[in-house]
């Protein structure tokens, strides 16, 4: 695995004087590997380290603590996808009042330049930086070129949608859209999370499932979806999953719970993976065991029918 960096400690010699994307790149969709892409092309052009950056949290997360979760990736998914990318290192601004007090100028100067050593920038022409994001890429231009630290701004990627972007890919999955997400991102949204003991509902019904706690992922819509589920081992494993509050138990409690077909043997404890392949139907509320577990089987059969 390509090596995490923190942009709070000076850049290691062996990666200074290299080309940095910088962005979000929290969905790290077809948009962001345009700009990522740039960087790594530049990079290995000049012989120099090809480094993705990110921020954590997200600024919005900082600045509306408050907000609905909506993150698409966590920074190991992303470390992997930046490596799968061709990236030599992922560095992570750790986004505190200190960065977000941190000038435009300084941000440039002190930070990307001086501490990380930064040769050249390439970012999306939207890209804002600094105290009340006083810096652009006009900023980035001007003050980078007097240092000798070259930028590139990328422009937008389009589709027949229009604009790709993190919001439209959140907004496909709160409509359950999983085909335009997955086209989107290049790749099924998949959430990574620890299977949890739970209360063994499943089980009862014949449909043993692997809990997980959807944490700070954006939520797709409530229901039940076909998915695969990717195991430590490698393996990959179709499956049928409940995504909400299970309206039929009392309390409600909110889970992401896959079942996997043919499959029995013990996964608490492990990180896995579970892709949303398509939405099969809402979330409901059933008035009998009878009734869901009758219900559950149809589910399955359509998401092997989806899945095969």
């Amino acid at each position: 695995m390509i090596p995490r960096l923190s942009a709070k400690d000076r850049m290691p010699d062996a990666l200074r004087g290299g080309v940095v994307a910088l962005g979000n790149f929290d969905g790290f969709h077809l948009g962001h590997q345009a700009v990522a892409g740039e960087a790594i092309a530049q990079a290995n052009a000049a012989g120099r380290p090809a480094i993705i950056a990110t921020f954590d949290p997200h600024p919005v997360r900082f600045f509306a603590p408050q907000s609905p979760w909506f993150r698409l990736t966590t920074l190991d998914q992303r470390q992997r996808l930046f490596e799968d990318a061709g990236a030599d290192a992922m560095l992570v601004f750790d986004f505190d009042a200190e960065l977000a007090a941190t000038s435009a100028e300084d941000f440039i100067v002190k930070l990307l330049i001086e501490r990380l050593g930064v040769s050249a920038v390439v970012t999306g022409e939207d890209f804002t930086f600094g105290k009340a994001r006083g810096g652009n890429i006009d900023v980035l231009h001007y003050i980078g070129r007097a240092h000798g630290l070259s930028s590139t701004a990328m422009g937008p990627v389009v589709d027949n949608g229009g604009v790709i972007s993190s919001s439209r890919i959140r907004t496909a999955l709160q409509d359950g859209d999983c085909a335009t997400a997955t086209a989107l991102l290049t790749r099924p949204f998949t959430v990574a999370g620890i299977v949890q003991h739970g209360d063994k509902n499943g089980r009862l019904l014949g449909f043993p499932t692997a809990n997980i706690d959807m944490g700070h992922y954006l939520r797709p819509r409530y229901g039940i979806y076909a998915v695969k589920g990717r195991l430590p081992d490698g393996r990959v494993l179709n499956g049928a999953a409940n995504l909400g509050i299970r309206p039929t138990f009392n309390p409600p409690k909110e889970l992401l719970e896959p079942h996997f077909f043919d499959f029995a043997e013990d996964l608490y404890g492990q990180n896995i993976e579970i892709e949303f392949h398509a939405f099969i139907r809402g979330e409901a509320k059933f008035d009998s065991l009878d009734a869901l577990m009758a219900q559950m089987a149809k589910d399955c059969d359509q998401a092997r029918d989806i899945l095969a």
